[in-house]
């Protein structure tokens, strides 16, 4: 990500580019910044985009091979065009070919890093990969917005705010939106605020939902099933989900007893900081056995509901019951 900064901002392009990764909002802003600054405002003649998966290879080389028309260079954007998954002709050789008024520019979702076309990019160009961002780079992120905007929250409360809104960027700009027009004319932004106005997403129904069940709050686990139910989330993806809880849950316990710290725990498993202190304290409630077993009676679960033994939606349910007893 450095390097294209220092790309654009020194106007110094390569041939070609490869942006991608799950980070959507992040792809999308360097995706705009790039565009301007490649393409002259008004600019129609010299600018192509092509998008999905019908995009056919030798249309676009014909088009690369087209001289600009009263301009330095000729820009070509492709947008989710599978060439990075899937089977592409003649475009990897032609990355070694690339004229010096070109700039190609791919956009895509996934890619497969042993693919012909992954490899020529990564030769004859520049490759930047959006991942999801970690919490105190989110954190740092959304506390540069409140400073701008004169407003103050708590270490506790931005937590908070990050369990509803989960880590997708361009979620968090828009619950920080609503927030922000909520506490206007109100310097610190409070918990209860973030409780009114911000929308908790599925995955921290079933967070909630955990919590009920390692509190042995029954009836609170079983109302959170209900709501997700209401909801539309099939109980077999809600079962799916809880058994990954416990499993990271189990994870933390066995990375504690190794000597591993809280920083340690979340870049081994991938977790954020505090859903890593969140889950050592629901591991102190459960021995190891206990954690394997629950994990297990889930996998057990999931079979007998595609064998006919029972349905999806009360297996989860006796679950929870137990589970909370």
């Amino acid at each position: 990500m450095k390097n294209l900064q220092e790309d654009i901002k020194n106007q110094n392009f390569k041939k070609v580019y490869l942006l991608w990764g799950e980070e959507k909002y992040l792809l999308q802003q360097y995706r705009n910044k790039l565009e301007k600054a490649l393409v002259p405002e008004g600019d129609t003649m010299n600018f192509s985009l092509f998008q999905g998966k019908k995009t056919e290879p030798r249309e676009v080389i014909e088009l690369a091979e087209t001289m600009p028309f009263f301009a330095d260079k000729r820009v070509i954007f492709l947008e989710d065009t599978g060439f990075f998954k899937n089977q592409c002709q003649d475009l990897p050789e032609y990355m070694a070919e690339l004229p010096d008024y070109l700039c190609m520019v791919f956009l895509e979702d996934q890619v497969d890093k042993r693919s012909r076309m992954y490899k020529a990019v990564k030769k004859y160009g520049s490759i930047v990969e959006f991942g999801q961002q970690d919490s105190r780079t989110l954190m740092r992120w959304i506390l540069g917005i409140l400073k701008r905007e004169g407003k103050k929250i708590t270490q506790r409360d931005m937590e908070l705010f990050l369990e509803m809104t989960g880590t997708d960027m361009g979620n968090i700009e828009n619950e920080l939106e609503k927030l922000l027009s909520y506490t206007m004319g109100r310097e610190v932004i409070s918990g209860e605020d973030i409780r009114s106005v911000c929308t908790s997403q599925i995955s921290n129904h079933i967070f909630d939902m955990l919590r009920a069940v390692t509190e042995k709050k029954q009836k609170k686990a079983l109302n959170l099933y209900y709501d997700l139910l209401a909801l539309k989330e099939p109980p077999m993806r809600i079962l799916f989900l809880l058994a990954r809880q416990f499993n990271l849950i189990w994870q933390v316990k066995e990375l504690e007893k190794e000597g591993y710290d809280q920083s340690r725990i979340a870049k081994r498993t991938g977790l954020q900081p505090f859903v890593v202190r969140n889950y050592s304290s629901y591991g102190r409630r459960y021995r190891e056995e206990e954690l394997e077993a629950i994990v297990q009676e889930c996998v057990d679960t999931e079979e007998k509901v595609k064998t006919g033994r029972i349905t999806d939606t009360l297996s989860v349910e006796l679950l929870l019951i137990k589970f909370s007893s």
